[in-house]
């Protein structure tokens, strides 16, 4: 009803403001727009885009403005449940419209419907490259913002952009062959294309594969002439090492960083039990200071906590009756399943892994106590230390060997 008789006078002064606010109240009123999937075809919308973006018609700026916040959920209503089958019959007049001086707003949301037509209907590539040589002007400004969002577009798109680049570069040429005529709007085009061609050639050399290649190979070759030698003293690689210097400086390096880390590893266990007690003498009044006031703090919250909850069981049956008027029944059964879910999840999952993770705590805790004699001190801290750290690397070298093993048969057996 409002397609048939309020839309042709949207332009008249006295009755615009009506039919605006009629369109805004039958949006309010239907806020399922799958209900009306099909009503809003190609000659009522674009229309609708022109008053809504257009400056200096008939419309006030204000009624504008409304309008154009209403025309996201009217596009929606006019592409319909299946955009993908309907979308290129809308292309021809988002290109039509996308001139170099339409308006910065509307250019934008035409390049963006444009887009939204080629990754989603197939059928668009077609209709643009039959309309393409009508529309170059319109063509170069939509294939600089394919240039531009290039990165954020799908897999897809590239591969039916890449024929429609291809054939428009042929009629580029074709065009530059003829004459004079529209030259700059053929130069932008085919610069653009040729922007387009240079990217969808791919990256540029795989230079982090070939290095993996050359790692996976190298350590392929080591492990052979390991074993082929008997141990890496007798390796054609441990011989190469020696005489070019490496192996040396390499052995050199590691003993100056072993004794440097068993020296910081001495003054750590001399200074840090000193640093330890005179932490805790400094900072155990604020932190005891602080306890206090955080269980203030505590205190007051839990207080006013209470307060708030008691006044919202008070205004509670209100606010359910307010949501029930409000709120659809479907949202509020759907409300009701995820605190269902939430409730459960909680119930089997949240709670019995925390209990879980308590008594793993507790029992490590008992275990440590054990193990150190019932105090905790930083001998038997580092003892602990030093048996992981034992434990980890004879698990690393095991890994290893095994590694180690699993590549030797692989390569002896090809």
């Amino acid at each position: 009803v409002w397609l048939g008789v309020m839309l042709p006078v949207l332009g008249i002064k006295a009755l615009s403001p009506y039919a605006v606010a009629y369109l805004d109240r039958l949006l309010m009123m239907h806020p399922n727009l799958t209900k009306g999937f099909g009503m809003i075809g190609p000659k009522d919308f674009f229309p609708l885009l022109d008053f809504a973006f257009m400056p200096n018609n008939s419309l006030p700026p204000s009624l504008q403005e409304q309008l154009r916040r209403l025309y996201p959920r009217l596009k929606v209503l006019a592409f319909g449940a299946k955009p993908e089958t309907a979308l290129h019959t809308y292309f021809p007049s988002f290109l039509s419209r996308a001139t170099p001086s339409c308006p910065p707003a509307m250019k934008k949301e035409l390049l963006t419907s444009m887009s939204q037509c080629l990754s989603l209907d197939p059928l668009s590539f077609s209709v643009w490259r039959q309309l393409y040589t009508k529309h170059l002007s319109q063509s170069s400004l939509l294939l600089n913002h394919l240039l531009e969002s290039w990165d954020s577009s799908s897999k897809k798109v590239r591969q039916s952009l890449q024929e429609t680049v291809r054939s428009f570069k042929v009629t580029n040429e074709e065009l530059a062959a003829r004459g004079p005529n529209s030259d700059q709007d053929v130069a932008a085009c085919d610069g653009a294309c040729k922007e387009l061609l240079r990217r969808m050639k791919g990256r540029g050399f795989p230079w982090s594969r070939l290095l993996l290649v050359l790692l996976v190979f190298a350590a392929g070759f080591l492990l052979h002439d390991i074993r082929t030698h008997g141990s890496f003293q007798a390796s054609s690689s441990a011989r190469l090492l020696r005489s070019s210097g490496v192996l040396p400086a390499s052995q050199a390096a590691w003993q100056k960083v072993s004794h440097c880390c068993l020296q910081g590893y001495r003054w750590l266990e001399r200074t840090l039990p000193i640093c330890g007690s005179q932490a805790m003498a400094v900072l155990q009044p604020p932190l005891e200071l602080l306890w206090a006031k955080s269980v203030e703090v505590a205190l007051s919250l839990s207080q006013q906590c209470s307060s708030l909850l008691s006044w919202a069981h008070g205004s509670l049956p209100w606010v359910t009756e307010w949501l029930q008027s409000r709120v659809p029944e479907s949202l509020l059964h759907f409300a009701e399943c995820v605190r269902e879910l939430l409730l459960f999840l909680l119930r089997s999952c949240l709670l019995p892994l925390l209990e879980c993770a308590a008594a793993a705590l507790e029992r490590g805790w008992r275990h440590c106590l054990d193990s150190c004699n019932g105090e905790v001190s930083w001998d038997c801290v580092r003892e602990h230390l030093t048996s992981f750290t034992y434990s980890s690397w004879i698990y690393l070298q095991n890994t290893t060997l095994a590694v180690k093993n699993w590549a030797l048969a692989m390569i002896s057996g090809h």
